[in-house]
């Protein structure tokens, strides 16, 4: 019993300030108390984790049968926490210019954040869909929170609409397999993927319109239309929170579905696989040509991506996996630098977020720190060398050569030529000068610009160092393992 309460003492944890920021609500509205509320809280979360952390990958422990805490889990519950925290610093700089009531927004990111946990450790269908309602039914709210901007409503009722959509496809594939196997544990549905084929129709259906609704929380292409549009109606937090959290609950339990049965999917789910991440590196890529707005670019490299996250779902092995985990700690720390940049540009908020490319026209020469992190951060986008985004793109290359997948990394290759062009034009505005008399890019010299500004400073030096000496990258991935 001891060993089960210290394995859910981050999800119990999250609960309790959850709690607590829903009381201090209650007796005082203060959004300075309920964003310190919401940080001490993920940060006593992500403690929470060391005592139950056990290196090794075949220990678990199982809390009924809906919950399982292995090391998959640790993992994904550590990456999961640090991007909240990440994200909880920037939003109190942020929406110190909303004019409306500023502390529910902090609710629904602790509530997204117990969903992607609850994900994270997910052992059954059950948690599965709870893990999923809990995590995409606050962002429909946060999406739409600013709701003077009739663009953020627009993009809160699409995010619902598209979004019940893939839960309820998600639900009815279950329900197919279901009825072919009788079993909804995670074990079992894994096993039924790896079984589809055409001698079993209704489990070939299931897994087909399963893969289908995570496709969507994923925005794999052809599932991806409401990325862009979503991103863009966001505020700039919870954009950035849509990119990393959300997605990583969603790539986690793939994850699971895909690799932790006793053999691999099968070769028809594979093939499916292989045709989404194709589609999706060249589609994202391609489609963030024409764009000039930062925050729809940024929704077509995140779509590109997870097309490279997804040619590890469709290769077997350990090897494939532990790639997952060095991609997914690059693309975290990479994202989350981009968008803190933009957010502290934007902030405080006010009635148009800075999200054209040339609105960041010479902003190296107005604030130069800033610049300076979001050059790294987009040259680690890149795959640039002496970035941790380069070696998130190698690992997955590096399985990709090994499983002989030649057009799978070929499309890596390509799809990340043609990102390169794109991340320079944003680079190329940052950096060209202006007349003097142009007008300056301004940030709030507050003491909660410049905690922001030191969590950046934070993931620029961890780009840089694991880009440098990736070693503890590769370290720390192999905790992405299944027994």
């Amino acid at each position: 019993m001891n060993e089960q309460m210290m394995a859910l003492l981050p999800l119990l944890v999250t609960t309790a300030t959850i709690v607590v920021s829903m009381f201090v609500i209650a007796v005082r509205r203060s959004h300075r108390l309920t964003g310190g509320v919401a940080i001490v809280g993920t940060l006593v979360a992500l403690l929470a984790l060391v005592p139950g952390w056990n290196a090794t990958e075949a220990h678990s422990v199982a809390v009924t049968n809906l919950i399982l805490v292995d090391s998959t889990a640790q993992f994904a519950m550590a990456l999961i926490l640090v991007t909240t925290l990440g994200v909880l610093t920037l939003c109190p700089a942020y929406f110190n210019g909303y004019r409306g009531h500023r502390e529910e927004m902090y609710l629904l990111l602790g509530v997204g954040t117990l969903g992607a946990l609850t994900l994270a450790c997910a052992s059954h269908a059950a948690t599965l869909l709870l893990g999923l309602e809990l995590l995409s039914l606050p962002m429909v709210a946060a999406v739409a929170y600013a709701i003077d901007r009739p663009r953020s409503i627009e993009g809160g009722i699409k995010y619902l609409i598209l979004s019940a959509g893939s839960s309820a496809t998600l639900l009815f594939g279950l329900a197919l397999i279901y009825a072919e196997t009788g079993a909804l544990d995670i074990a079992s549905l894994s096993a039924a993927i790896a079984g589809a084929g055409l001698g079993s129709p209704l489990v070939t259906v299931g897994a087909a319109m399963l893969l289908a609704g995570l496709a969507f929380k994923l925005s794999f292409v052809p599932f991806h239309q409401w990325t862009p549009d979503v991103y863009e109606a966001a505020p700039m937090p919870i954009t950035a929170y849509l990119a990393t959290v959300v997605k990583v609950g969603a790539f986690i339990i793939a994850l699971r579905l895909l690799h932790a049965g006793v053999s691999s999917a099968s070769p028809l789910i594979v093939s499916a696989i292989v045709a989404l991440a194709l589609a999706s590196m060249l589609g994202g890529s391609v489609l963030a040509l024409r764009q000039t707005n930062l925050k729809r670019l940024l929704a077509y490299s995140s779509i590109a991506n997870f097309g490279y996250l997804a040619v590890v779902l469709a290769l077997p092995g350990v090897g494939a996996v532990r790639a997952a985990g060095v991609f997914l700690v690059s693309y975290l720390v990479t994202s989350l630098g981009v968008f803190g940049v933009m957010t502290l540009v934007s902030s405080p908020m006010s009635r148009h977020d800075r999200e054209d490319i040339d609105e960041y026209r010479a902003l190296l020469w107005h604030r130069p720190y800033l610049a300076a992190i979001l050059i790294v951060m987009l040259l680690s986008l890149a795959g640039i060398p002496l970035t941790a985004g380069f070696i998130g793109k190698l690992a997955v290359i590096g399985v990709g050569v090994q499983a002989a997948q030649w057009w799978l990394v070929g499309g890596v290759v390509v799809a990340s030529a043609i990102g390169i062009y794109y991340y320079l034009r944003v680079i190329n505005a940052v950096i060209t000068n202006v007349d003097p008399g142009s007008e300056r890019i301004a940030v709030a010299m507050t003491w909660v610009y410049k905690a922001s500004a030191a969590m950046l400073l934070l993931a620029t030096l961890a780009t840089v160092w694991l880009g440098v000496y990736p070693q503890p990258l590769f370290e720390f991935g192999r905790y992405l393992a299944f027994p």
